[in-house]
């Protein structure tokens, strides 16, 4: 179980890191709880990532609009106010932004698919 006592979290004080996809550039300011991580991440415009994800994953979108596409060639389009939750290894996906996006993500152990 995990204990989290009240925090507030001042996102601009965060640590950017930088993880360049195939084209573009996302940036991670990420907060790490036990088995629970949080994080506020920014994709640039022409953002393709470099790999085929299989974490699961709650993501919700901020600001602007990305393409979430799944290994099969579904395509989901999320924008601003819209969310997706996948478990770990149920959906291989990538993410894709034309214009960029701001993205709160939050996974961890409790997304393990049984």
């Amino acid at each position: 179980m995990n204990n989290i006592f009240f925090n507030s979290i001042d996102w601009p004080s965060v640590e950017k890191t930088e993880h360049k996809g195939i084209t573009g550039i996302a940036y991670w300011q990420t907060l790490q709880f036990d088995k629970i991580r949080m994080r506020m991440v920014e994709y640039s415009a022409n953002y393709l990532a470099d790999h085929w994800c299989q974490k699961g994953h709650i993501v919700h979108c901020l600001e602007g609009s990305f393409i979430s596409e799944l290994k099969n060639g579904e395509k989901f389009t999320l924008a601003k106010g819209m969310s997706y939750i996948v478990s770990d290894d149920l959906s291989s996906h990538r993410s894709m932004s034309e214009n960029g996006v701001k993205l709160l993500i939050i996974d961890g152990d409790f997304l393990k698919s049984s």
